[in-house]
């Protein structure tokens, strides 16, 4: 088996929002869509409030939905400083910063990041959450031009930057990060620890991609520097926005040899071990992702295997290479 596909779309990956470029720059269509429009809140810390569905609502088969408040309950229009993230239904959302004491949300309400709560959001709004997120980290990065260090302004409804002094224009960086699942074309596959993860946490490996490099290139660089092998029949699977603080992941998977001598690059990994689809499946079967601190084991006890959550696209491929054998 040299070849296989994911069982489904990363939790990050979906189209639910309609980007409209033109709606951007219509500042009276945006003042019109204000009236019904809704507004996501994310505090400094890049938490959002979020409520358990309720049966028979929107949002029920998903287990958290994003409470949002009515735009004229914020403002009489659009502020300054707000974040148009895109269209659902004919419903315009914005993105402000706010916290808990500012918002007032309610009792009912927990602020939670996107690594707690994105697994479990609906397509829509997970969308909203890592566009905000994304959004409200660049503008906090590219506060100056990078041409000539000028202060900036906000345009275009949050998705670009002016600078003052020579109006050039700047818009919302990401970067592009290979993801890649090695396997031997078999039974089994690859797994790395960072040096900053705790005993027991594997997931693929990964990098960023270099200026002029292809993003296969960079799987075959990445992979040779961090764990000493060379990797063939390189794949594309499929993509993930990650904005931590604004990357896009594009995964792959591609065979080596397990005969190959491993060589970590131990300024990165700290171990790295091959591990066959049997055991991969026990650790999917167990639940104690990384998303589950309770799992973490006794400092004295021989850590289990504990795979990347839900919403990663790390875990989307390790359950899809696990499924096609």
């Amino acid at each position: 088996m040299t070849h296989f596909d994911l069982v489904r779309p990363p939790v990050l990956a979906g189209a639910a929002l309609l980007r409209d470029e033109p709606l951007r720059q219509d500042t009276g269509r945006q003042k019109e869509g204000w009236a019904t429009a809704r507004v996501v809140f994310v505090d400094e810390e890049g938490h959002s409030p979020v409520v358990r569905s309720v049966p028979g609502v929107e949002g029920a088969d998903t287990g958290l939905r994003l409470w949002t408040r009515a735009a004229t309950e914020v403002a009489g229009s659009p502020p300054p400083d707000a974040l148009l993230l895109g269209e659902s239904d004919k419903t315009a959302y914005w993105a402000v910063r706010g916290d808990a004491a500012q918002v007032a949300a309610g009792g009912e309400v927990r602020w939670l990041n996107l690594f707690s709560a994105g697994a479990e959001l609906g397509e829509r709004d997970a969308a909203l959450l890592a566009a905000a997120v994304a959004l409200l980290n660049w503008h906090g990065r590219a506060l100056f031009c990078a041409r000539d260090g000028s202060p900036t302004r906000q345009a275009n409804a949050g998705w670009a930057r002016i600078c003052e002094a020579q109006h050039h224009e700047e818009y919302p960086r990401t970067d592009p990060a290979v993801i890649c699942l090695v396997h031997d074309g078999a039974d089994r596959m690859l797994l790395g620890r960072h040096r900053a993860w705790p005993a027991g946490r594997f997931s693929v490996l990964a990098g960023f991609v270099e200026a002029g490099e292809s993003l296969e290139a960079c799987v075959a660089r990445e992979i040779g520097e961090e764990v000493g092998l060379d990797v063939t029949d390189i794949r594309y699977l499929g993509s993930q926005g990650w904005p931590f603080p604004r990357s896009l992941m594009v995964g792959f998977h591609a065979v080596a040899d397990p005969a190959q001598p491993l060589r970590l690059d131990e300024t990165e990994i700290s171990e790295a071990l091959w591990i066959t689809r049997d055991e991969v499946r026990e650790a999917l079967a167990r639940g104690d992702d990384w998303a589950s601190p309770s799992a973490d084991p006794p400092a004295t006890a021989t850590p289990p295997i504990r795979l990347p959550g839900r919403m990663s696209i790390a875990r989307t491929m390790i359950e899809s290479w696990s499924a096609a054998g």
